[in-house]
């Protein structure tokens, strides 16, 4: 008896030497997959209608935090990557948004715009260049000497660039007009594997024959508590004419071009090959279709999640296929934040307003031209922030800072504002949790003077396009999950912060973390 217990133990422990040796002492692979608008809460409500090789594979296998939260408000695609690749906010990276007023032009611009480079596929010009930070990308090139293959896949332009960053072998995107993937010659030669792949694989081929219905009987689709009748749905991504691309991104399609993409990635490049680590950037979308809500299409959110699970389970598959997951560090975040919905009906009576920047911003003008003269003191407005003309103040020698204490006693004033925030005392006034979060989302090249916060269930106006955003704090939860590579899995309930993201990874690439990321990595997550 004593004879066959030595024997297994020793068998243990052969065994346990033997994966220890098998597991890489950095990853061959480091998986990052940011999927734009994916919430914890849907995960769990929707686990009914999932396969056994997605999420919950990942539940079983990973190590699943439950709250990652951003140390910053008005997230949004483009400023949730470029935290997510530099550990940093955008006050320090200098991605505020998708979009912002450049001073300069007084011209809302596009965070990855750039004339200087032409697009590949595509007539966007695009670099990273108001990324001011490094990011994974760039510290894994700088390490290896460019040895590294870095490469960034994502049915937006901005995900991809922003993921990319400065140093990657390649950035690619879905073009909105062609459905070509495409590129720009910021990275240099585009892959010719890339070309083979649009000349006789593009989307363009095939999206008339796409089209889709429930993945599952719609009787099962009942997770959401909604009265919106609807008794099946069928969307025709061709029949959209020169939307058809831009609809089909906001669909679980999308997600499947990434997937093929990736497959030809892995078979046309040497990545995840030898023993120098590789990065591989990846965006999924978990969005409303057409970013209509929920509440309107309640079966098409939940035949995303289903579907979602099914593109996870086939990229977790082609990675073990062709890396190993124990060679592999993958990670999986959401971008942390949801389409707005729609106003509430006037039947329920929740209080509820309409907010209007364009003539907040007027009167404000004519308010400052009764005080200091006559004069366009308010340059310009974009979203909720106020810019101020800086060359008047200063012509006129006026005192700035009476100036934005004016103004926000002023702005404070109207109905639906709940507080406003002056450049000043984001920088330099007291401290507060509430104070931190807003001026972690300001950047001083291209933030307004002033932001007006607005109170929850008021509607913002823009006037220029005539849509409106309905305010709303709620709380949402983002996952973050770490699987392969020997994790140990765990389901953790406490919070922990985006920024641990790029430390964490680049610690166990054994690389530089990037240079504005001041957190700790988590290192006692492996077995």
């Amino acid at each position: 008896m004593k004879g066959r217990i030595l024997t297994s133990l020793l068998t243990v422990i052969v065994l346990t030497g033997l994966q220890a040796q098998n597991v890489p002492a950095v990853p061959k692979l480091v998986v990052g997959l940011t999927i734009d608008q994916l919430r914890t809460d849907y995960i769990e409500a929707f686990s009914a209608l999932y396969g056994e090789r997605g999420f919950k594979r990942l539940w079983k296998e990973g190590r699943i935090y439950l709250n990652a939260e951003y140390d910053f408000i008005n997230v949004d695609k483009s400023s949730s990557v470029a935290a997510i690749y530099s550990g940093t906010t955008p006050y320090t990276n200098g991605i505020v948004g998708d979009n912002w007023m450049d001073r300069a032009t007084l011209r809302v611009i596009n965070c990855v715009d750039d004339n200087n480079f032409m697009g590949i596929y595509t007539s966007e010009s695009t670099s990273p260049a108001k990324l001011k930070v490094s990011n994974l990308s760039d510290e894994l090139a700088v390490a290896t000497q460019g040895v590294a293959e870095v490469y960034s896949i994502a049915p937006t332009r901005e995900m991809a660039v922003l993921a990319a960053g400065h140093a990657a072998k390649g950035a690619f995107w879905i073009n909105d007009e062609t459905g070509k993937w495409s590129g720009s010659t910021y990275y240099g030669t585009f892959p010719s594997w890339i070309s083979t792949y649009n000349d006789y694989q593009g989307l363009d081929f095939r999206i008339s024959d796409m089209v889709w219905g429930p993945y599952l009987p719609v009787t099962a689709y009942k997770y959401l508590t909604t009265e919106t009748k609807q008794l099946t749905f069928k969307h025709n991504f061709d029949d959209e004419r020169k939307q058809k691309y831009r609809r089909l991104k906001t669909s679980p399609y999308a997600n499947d071009e990434v997937n093929r993409l990736v497959n030809a990635c892995l078979n046309s490049t040497s990545i995840g090959k030898d023993n120098v680590p590789d990065l591989l950037s990846l965006a999924y979308y978990a969005g409303n279709y057409d970013h209509k809500s929920p509440s309107e299409l309640p079966l098409e959110m939940q035949d995303t999640y289903v579907r979602l699970d099914n593109s996870i389970a086939e990229l977790l598959d082609m990675i073990d296929r062709k890396v190993g997951l124990h060679n592999t560090l993958f990670f999986i975040t959401s971008t942390g934040y949801t389409d707005p919905e729609p106003a509430d009906p006037p039947q329920y009576k929740i209080p509820s307003g309409e907010f209007y920047i364009q003539r907040c911003s007027a009167l404000l003008n004519l308010y400052l031209a009764a005080i200091y003269g006559e004069g366009q003191y308010v340059e310009a407005h974009h979203e909720q922030e106020i810019y101020l003309n800086h060359k008047l103040i200063e012509q006129k020698q006026l005192n700035y800072t009476e100036i934005l204490a004016r103004s926000s006693e002023f702005l404070v004033q109207f109905s639906g504002v709940k507080d406003v925030y002056s450049s000043q005392r984001l920088q330099l006034g007291s401290w507060t949790p509430t104070i931190d979060k807003i001026k972690n989302s300001y950047n001083p090249a291209c933030s307004g003077d002033l932001w007006i916060e607005v109170l929850p269930g008021w509607s913002v106006v823009r006037e220029h396009s005539l849509d409106k955003r309905v305010v709303r704090e709620a709380y949402a939860s983002s996952p973050l999950v770490l699987v392969g590579w020997n994790m140990k899995p765990e389901i953790i309930h406490t919070p922990v912060k985006i920024g641990n993201i790029a430390p964490t990874v680049a610690h166990f690439m054994r690389i530089r973390a990037p240079n504005a990321s001041t957190l700790a990595p988590m290192t006692d997550i492996r077995k």
